[in-house]
């Protein structure tokens, strides 16, 4: 094939060197961890050895000390290899509350296990039963009683929380927790007590970036396999790429791709330079997560029948992208965001 998909850009040495680690996990490991509903454990150990979960943590904590930037083409890489960032993504931005708002002391204690994978952060519990995304409304409680704060209270759709060693509170594999008079010590505090909404509102533009990043990976992903087997397959003595019925939905995908692929970019950018970036990451996410739908459909369409083969790995990567259509944050929130914050018009909720 003449194309390169993605095109090489200024992080090619990074891409080369993840697609080598990544090629290590073929298309069977990934049919297994599915089949199994498992957790691909192996691929998570490997990335976090070669120290690439730790892109974003400063170097004087035992992370490569790399921008938000850098960390987006590791998810993008996952998912444009055929794997699942989703597996691994919470690893990388879940600590930006601490390394942004903790004490001197609490990065000394926590940030270098983080880094080297000793300790796992995987998770963050923000979902509650009865409040779903309206976090202004969430029961669970955390109250000072001396030296320690006492929670209690339930989330729902809880990821990766058996692959975490330490949790906060913000979100496949899905638990449900309860805290039951659940003490911490007041020490653990990070920041200063009632700001923590805004500090976890804060670091969501990291996480919203970053799932663009896999979006775009899968999306780019989704292109390629179309285009290939669209190349290969022929059908009354003619490849089916050569019908435009086949081909031009193909380069619509790529184009949508491409467009969002700037807008990640450019929210990268900006968080880069502690720069306002919530529209940027909100229409980053938006916009990738739709290019990596759309480009399924694609995908899918493309191979007929054989999209639906467990061994072509496109009907499991389908059911993975189609998650981010309302998660971590849900299309209509993000209309939401932009109306009220961009564009000027009356809160709507």
């Amino acid at each position: 094939m003449k194309t390169q998909i993605p095109t090489p850009d200024a992080h090619q040495d990074m891409r080369e060197a993840l697609r080598d680690l990544c090629g290590r996990f073929d298309s069977a490991y990934w049919q297994k961890v599915d089949t199994e509903r498992g957790y691909p454990e192996a691929f998570v150990d490997a990335l976090t050895e070669a120290g690439w979960l730790a892109a974003m943590i400063p170097t004087e904590y035992g992370g490569s000390g790399l921008g938000l930037t850098e960390a987006s083409v590791v998810m993008e890489e996952i998912n444009f290899s055929g794997g699942n960032a989703g597996s691994c993504h919470g690893q990388m931005y879940n600590m930006g509350t601490l390394l942004r708002h903790g004490s001197p002391a609490q990065k000394q204690q926590y940030l270098p296990g983080i880094a080297s994978g000793k300790l796992r952060l995987q998770t963050m519990a923000v979902t509650q039963p009865t409040t779903g995304t309206d976090t202004t409304q969430l029961k669970t409680t955390a109250v000072r009683k001396g030296d320690r704060y006492v929670v209690n209270g339930q989330k729902v759709w809880i990821s990766r929380i058996q692959h975490s060693d330490l949790m906060n509170m913000v979100n496949h594999e899905t638990n449900e927790v309860f805290f039951d008079n659940l003490e911490i010590p007041a020490e653990n505090l990070v920041g200063q007590e009632g700001q923590g909404f805004r500090y976890i509102l804060d670091g969501l533009n990291a996480e919203r970036t970053l799932i663009a990043a896999e979006c775009i990976g899968d999306a780019y992903w989704f292109v390629d396999r179309a285009r290939r087997y669209a190349s290969d397959r022929v059908v009354f003595n003619r490849p089916i790429g050569q019908n435009q019925g086949v081909a031009f939905p193909i380069a619509d995908s790529y184009i949508e791709t491409e467009a969002a692929n700037l807008m990640r970019f450019k929210a990268c950018a900006l968080f880069d330079a502690s720069q306002p970036c919530g529209g940027e990451a909100n229409m980053a996410k938006y916009l990738a997560a739709k290019a990596s739908w759309e480009a399924a459909n694609v995908c899918l369409q493309t191979h007929g029948g054989f999209g639906f083969a467990h061994e072509y790995d496109v009907e499991r990567k389908f059911r993975e992208t189609r998650l981010y259509q309302v998660a971590p944050i849900s299309t209509n929130l993000i209309y939401s965001y932009v109306a009220e914050h961009l564009l000027g018009l009356p809160r709507s909720f």
